[in-house]
């Protein structure tokens, strides 16, 4: 028995073969009655205390720190083994990059379970629903900032001349950069309609000629719905190189209308007109108290009347500027008020 563990194999014996893959199984083993303890007993007991933050940790670590006990196996196990000077320093540059990936993995969770809990919940609780769209999107951008910083770590632990790499990266992103210009333009303006926030998802909105409805703001684009109910997708570069007019933020409609009466309508009659104007205007409950009304031209063929008047912004725009004009015809039609229309007057010799 002895001979035959003391037989050399591939450079080491075969007491350390049986050594190093008994390491290797036994961390295995560990890890699955690790990721069984946390899942039976940790999880159970962190789902008894009031803070959800411990439950979030055990949920977002439990895997990482699984993993860390196999890599470490691993290693522990491998290191006592030999197979030259080349293949040793190929795999222990190896087992750097892994392990520094696996508590970049570990550093990523944890970051992410804090912003579940104490970020994601202030940004539900404020009145913009904007923020809400872009969360999602922030928080996979902080994800990558920190992926790219541990794999410059690791590939830097692990040998490779990481300023070489990133100069010839730096060189590739610059044309990267000049032929997808348009496109972080685009990232650049949903960056700044978060910032500004000029609008929120459903204000109606005027941009470029196209008036709707905000659906989606994405980080590269923003979908409206217009009027007529189709969909348009709009890149972000335009909102910060447009004027962007929020209907829904108005303090209140303004309506403007210009009536003609015949020009058989004496001085008191036109009175009657402007004052039965006013009350119409006056009496509606969407209405504000600004009421404009003045006798302001002479026609060709009708006395003008002006009437300005404003609707709030939680009445109905349509219906309220129907009541007023069937109130107009009624009320008018019952003073014996006439409406003037295009004509013309032949006079022969």
């Amino acid at each position: 028995m002895k001979e035959f563990l003391a037989k050399n194999f591939y450079g080491n014996t075969v007491e350390n073969w049986l050594i190093s893959f008994g390491i290797l199984i036994g961390a295995i083993i560990i890890a699955k009655i690790c990721y069984w303890a946390i899942g039976k007993y940790l999880k159970k007991l962190t789902e008894k205390t009031s803070s959800k933050l411990d439950d979030l940790l055990i949920d977002k670590l439990e895997e990482p720190v699984v993993y860390a006990i196999g890599i470490l196996g691993f290693f522990w196990g491998f290191e006592r083994l030999t197979f030259g000077a080349g293949v040793d320093s190929f795999f222990k540059h190896m087992f750097t990059l892994i392990f520094t990936l696996n508590i970049t993995w570990l550093i990523v969770r944890t970051v992410d379970a804090l912003v579940e809990e104490y970020v994601v919940p202030l940004v539900e609780k404020s009145e913009s629903d904007l923020d809400d769209q872009l969360m999602p999107l922030i928080r996979k951008l902080f994800k990558a900032i920190l992926w790219s910083l541990g794999i410059i770590i690791g590939l830097n632990n692990a040998g490779f001349d990481v300023a070489a790499l990133i100069a010839g990266l730096g060189i590739g992103g610059l044309a990267l950069a000049l032929a997808a210009q348009d496109t972080v333009k685009n990232i650049f303006g949903g960056i700044m309609v978060y910032l500004d926030k000029p609008f929120k998802i459903s204000d109606r909105i005027i941009i470029s000629g196209h008036d709707g409805f905000v659906e989606e703001v994405g980080i590269r684009s923003t979908r409206i719905r217009t009027l007529e109910g189709r969909q348009i997708t709009i890149p972000n570069a335009q909102f910060s190189e447009s004027p962007i007019e929020n209907i829904t933020r108005e303090p209140s409609r303004k309506i403007v209308l210009n009536l003609g009466l015949t020009y058989e309508t004496n001085p008191e009659k036109m009175e009657l007109a402007m004052n039965l104007l006013k009350q119409i205007a006056g009496e509606h409950p969407s209405t504000t108290e600004d009421i404009l009304v003045s006798f302001n031209s002479w026609g060709d063929f009708s006395l003008g009347i002006l009437f300005i008047y404003y609707i709030k912004p939680e009445g109905d725009i349509l219906q309220t500027q129907t009541d007023i004009n069937m109130a107009i015809l009624r009320k008018f039609n019952a003073e014996g008020l006439d409406f003037a229309y295009p004509t013309q007057t032949i006079f022969r010799k």
